[in-house]
């Protein structure tokens, strides 16, 4: 199951859009996923990987970078990469057909938060 998923721009870790899953049990530990995926973001670099699993407890953060984009997605450790990797394609196609020529210039975070209804789609 995809509990969160960012955009955010690689240059400056500048978030680009998000949504989260509605879950009471988990918005507590979200809040804390999504600070620790906002720390990643800024740590990421264009020497980074560029497909990657992290182990976070019971969680695994997957991530792709792609144009200078950075896809992320958290999901419970039992979800399959191979799901995980198909929807971050799937993900980074769609945002960059429609917003991947407006990324550099974007100065606010958030800045394409209407994305959301497209993640929230389900698959």
């Amino acid at each position: 199951m995809v509990l969160l998923t960012m955009i955010a721009r690689l240059a400056d870790g500048l978030p680009l859009a998000a949504s989260m899953q509605e879950d009471e049990q988990l918005g507590r530990d979200l809040q804390q996923y999504q600070s620790q995926a906002k720390q990643l973001f800024r740590k990421l670099n264009d020497q980074s990987p560029t497909r990657c699993t992290l182990e976070a407890g019971s969680m695994s953060f997957h991530y792709v970078i792609e144009k200078g984009v950075c896809y992320l997605v958290l999901c419970e450790a039992s979800f399959a990469k191979k799901l995980a990797f198909a929807y971050l394609e799937d993900l980074q196609a769609e945002f960059h057909e429609q917003h991947g020529k407006k990324v550099p210039t974007v100065s606010r975070p958030y800045s394409f938060i209407e994305f959301d209804t497209y993640i929230q789609k389900p698959r």
